[in-house]
């Protein structure tokens, strides 16, 4: 009942003027950053952070907390209609999203993923209210074993992610995660792999090469194909239709929770949540095989996943003062510039405060779901743009996107050389998805490894050892098994319908 009364009285006060002006303007800004390709909202929290100072800590903070989760969803939009993702999260949405807005369901789409970002912004705000101090010990169990095992079983979408060949696909996530181990060892503090040139001492930025596969790539094979426009056949309906909408609310609830838990892990990005979520409404779909050529369920569990997942790394920001993404460690910073302290103390000491910014979150969903399905018809009509008109503006935005992350020439260079590498990994058969995949993933899995041997003296015992860990790895193994003979089936079915033979091994 006290958490109740708690709540009642941060959303009188967030429901005030003031309030509910910062939160509009967060949710407007967020999910304008979210569809520009490269700004994010980590590089738009850390510009308007310098501003907030004039404003109240709860003015400030509600304001750059709906930049957040209004930029996840707005990754969606040209990730659905253009193929391009605004934001890592949103590549997953990428392999059904832009086949249905080719279909001429890019309207339903936006509308499928703007409802899947409310339903699991609201479950991981309703989690950060309830939940908050159990879920947050907990998270703190997760030591770099427990972290190596997570990694390993996400590794394990890689067979679902594979696409025609399951070798390519390996050899993909090999040279991911040989892109990632360029610059400075996590760990160790060497460089490796620069050949003594100082730009790739700092290693590959992210961005740089997701703009390069997805955004740059795209332009040049729509140069190839002399497309017209974006999507050729009609719209239709703006709106998802009832049966739409049922046919997901699984999806939405699936990756809501798979979201919001490993949201709570300090490390575990919202990329990786969607990516997980996406494997496992291809695993319990009974039409596996129409995943990647416009399944409703491919757009709502990512999103979901990546929504849930911002709101849930709330928890261990307010209870325990632990980042777990690099928007939430700018706003770390933002409640240190305020003197307010994260932790158990902060609750006990500025309840009024953090009370009124998850109330705030709440109206914030609210206000980016009735502020987003109106414009759902707009933003479906930017696949009526001729292409030769977007085409330049998609290469410009890319340039600067990729430009303003580090303000390095060398990054748009990264970014014109993946491009090219795109267009012909595409037009080959090679997948993306797994290159990006050890791109993220890598990093984290290889000092995770490292630190484990530390604490261990070299043994490999102690992946054996500890219960959660042994736990995480059983069902990696478990996971492939079924994830193979999903793939067998999908191949069979791919053969008595097309003809077309589906590698595996």
């Amino acid at each position: 009942m006290d958490t109740l009364f708690l709540l009642l009285n941060g959303f009188a006060s967030a429901l005030t003027l003031e309030n509910l002006f910062m939160a509009a303007i967060g949710a407007l800004v967020g999910t304008f950053v979210g569809v520009l390709p490269g700004l994010g909202p980590t590089s738009a929290i850390a510009i308007l952070l310098p501003i907030t100072a004039i404003l109240e800590p709860a003015q400030g903070i509600i304001m750059l907390a709906g930049i957040y989760y209004g930029a996840m969803y707005g990754g969606s939009t040209t990730a659905i209609l253009m193929n391009i993702p605004g934001e890592v999260s949103s590549v997953p949405t990428c392999l059904d999203g832009y086949p249905l807005a080719k279909q001429g369901r890019g309207g339903p789409a936006l509308g499928i993923a703007a409802i899947a970002s409310f339903v699991a912004g609201v479950l991981g705000v309703v989690g950060l209210v309830f939940f908050a101090p159990m879920l947050a010990d907990q998270a703190l169990r997760f030591g770099p074993p427990e972290y190596f095992a997570l990694m390993l079983l996400a590794f394990t979408v890689i067979v679902n992610l594979a696409g025609n060949s399951l070798l390519k696909a390996l050899a993909m996530t090999a040279f991911g995660c040989l892109l990632a181990s360029v610059g400075i060892g996590g760990f160790s503090g060497l460089t490796r792999f620069t050949y003594g040139t100082n730009e790739l001492s700092a290693g590959f930025e992210m961005i740089s090469i997701i703009i390069g596969l997805f955004a740059i790539a795209e332009v040049l094979k729509g140069m190839e194909e002399k497309r017209a426009q974006i999507a050729d056949a009609k719209l239709g309906s703006i709106y998802p239709s009832v049966r739409d909408i049922r046919q997901c609310t699984p999806a939405f609830l699936r990756g809501g929770m798979l979201g919001f838990v490993l949201g709570l892990l300090p490390g575990c990005s919202a990329a990786i949540s969607s990516f997980l979520a996406y494997d496992l409404e291809k695993q319990v779909s009974k039409k596996p095989e129409e995943f990647g050529k416009g399944r409703m369920e491919g757009v709502a569990g990512p999103e979901a996943a990546n929504n849930a997942t911002s709101s849930a790394g709330f928890i261990p920001l307010f209870a325990l003062g632990i980042p777990s993404s690099p928007p939430l460690a700018i706003l770390l910073a933002g409640l240190m510039i305020y003197g307010l302290t994260p932790g158990p103390v902060l609750f006990e000491q500025n309840g009024a405060f953090v009370w009124t910014v998850i109330a705030s979150m709440f109206i914030g969903n609210v206000m980016l779901l009735v502020l987003n399905l109106p414009l759902v018809g707009m933003w479906a009509k930017l696949t009526r743009i001729p292409f030769s008109v977007m085409a330049p503006v998609i290469l410009l935005l890319s340039f600067i996107g990729a430009y303003s992350v580090r303000n390095s020439l060398f990054d748009v260079f990264v970014a014109i050389v993946f491009g090219v590498a795109g267009y012909y990994f595409s037009k080959y058969r090679w997948p993306v998805l797994p290159l990006l995949l050890g791109f993220i993933l890598g990093p984290i899995m290889e000092r995770s490894f490292l630190q484990s041997m530390a604490l261990s003296g070299g043994s490999l015992g102690i992946f054996v050892e500890r219960p959660i860990t042994l736990g995480l790895m059983a069902a990696a193994i478990v996971l492939v098994f079924i994830s193979v003979r999903l793939k067998r089936r999908t191949a069979k079915k791919m053969k008595e319908q097309t003809g077309e033979e589906l590698e595996i091994s």
